[in-house]
């Protein structure tokens, strides 16, 4: 178990937000303050990304000693899943609502396999539940290896952003292209590693998600190319309890993207 580093804002029903791929909580500043108050929100770093930040005016954070934290050598989704658990320890929570865009959807599903017990529901955005196909898992591989050889600066933002961000985004939404460069270059070159790693480890998860009893919410950005909207269906269709829905000009990371279409279809499914 690691101790992370996390934003909390809002108070009420606890909704805990795991970030994408190769950012950190800070993709879900839009989201929290409009969420905020609504619920109470919780958005850790994933283990090995993120950094330190600074005590924010009612915000609540637990840290750990070193930014840049060490990961252990065995990478797996299971393992940030365990994190994410022991920090609803942490907090007394016993139950939350979890939502996960992409790298974060697959925590959530890891902690659906783990302890259902523990979600009051699901949301999965612009996530899957396919394991990577043997090229995507080289290609994960072959990312972690330069990351670690290299480091990222000057090659990571450049081949990532635009896969990740919507054409709407990258052609007219230029504070939000830099803000996004600005969250994959800060992140350690180890945690890309390590993420990149555990992403290419990670089981199917069709069977976790068709045995989830639980309520869940399956978003997609209308321009995600790498989950679009017919695998948001998809996904959706494992799920005994589920509800789809689509925003607009927005593409993988449609919670950096449109914070406000993404925050809105949130409060609707939990009636706030």
């Amino acid at each position: 178990m690691e101790i992370v580093h996390y934003v909390e804002s809002g108070i009420g029903t606890p909704v805990v937000l795991l970030h994408a791929f190769p950012v950190d909580a800070r993709m879900w500043q839009g989201v929290r303050t409009e969420l905020e108050d609504h619920v109470r929100v919780i958005a850790p770093d994933q283990r090995g990304m993120g950094q330190r930040s600074s005590r924010e005016a009612a915000t609540s954070e637990l840290t750990s000693d070193d930014p840049q934290r060490t990961v252990p050598e065995e990478p797996g989704m299971e393992t940030v899943a365990e994190d994410v658990l022991a920090l609803l320890d942490q907090l007394r929570l016993r139950r939350a609502y979890v939502a996960g865009c992409s790298m974060g959807g697959y925590v959530a599903m890891a902690m659906a396999r783990k302890a259902p017990e523990r979600l009051e529901g699901m949301i999965l955005a612009d996530t899957k539940a396919e394991a990577d196909s043997a090229e995507q898992r080289d290609n994960r591989l072959r990312i972690a290896d330069r990351a670690e050889r290299e480091g990222i600066t000057g090659w990571l933002a450049e081949n990532t952003l635009p896969g990740i961000l919507g054409d709407t985004t990258r052609q007219r939404r230029g504070n939000v292209v830099e803000q996004a460069r600005e969250l994959v270059e800060q992140q350690p070159p180890a945690g890309v590693a390590w993420a990149q790693r555990a992403m290419a480890n990670r089981p199917d998860s069709s069977e976790t998600l068709r045995a989830y009893r639980g309520p869940a919410l399956v978003l997609a950005g209308t321009e995600d190319t790498l989950c679009p909207p017919r695998s948001a269906r998809d996904t959706a269709a494992l799920l005994p309890r589920s509800e789809v829905v689509t925003l607009p000009e927005a593409g993988h990371l449609s919670p950096l993207e449109t914070p406000e279409a993404f925050a809105h279809a949130v409060r609707e499914w939990l009636g706030e």
